[in-house]
């Protein structure tokens, strides 16, 4: 799965559940709020003011190290 910006909370969870780890440690803790599953990642980083290409870049390291 390739995950963007466009991809909502849902999917990414249900594709990879260690991303919410990825997510909180950002600051990103209400990741499993009903309301945030249909959120793209983008909107839920408008939300918690951060940088949704940070957020992406980290996902993306985290899933690469986990392919290894």
């Amino acid at each position: 799965m390739k995950i963007t910006k466009a991809t909502t909370m849902g999917d990414m969870l249900e594709y990879d559940a260690g991303i919410a780890y990825v997510l909180m440690q950002c600051g990103m803790h209400c990741v499993g709020c009903p309301s945030s599953i249909s959120e793209s990642l983008e909107e839920a980083c408008a939300v918690h003011d951060l940088d949704p290409n940070a957020v992406l870049e980290k996902i993306e390291a985290y899933l690469a190290s986990r392919d290894q």
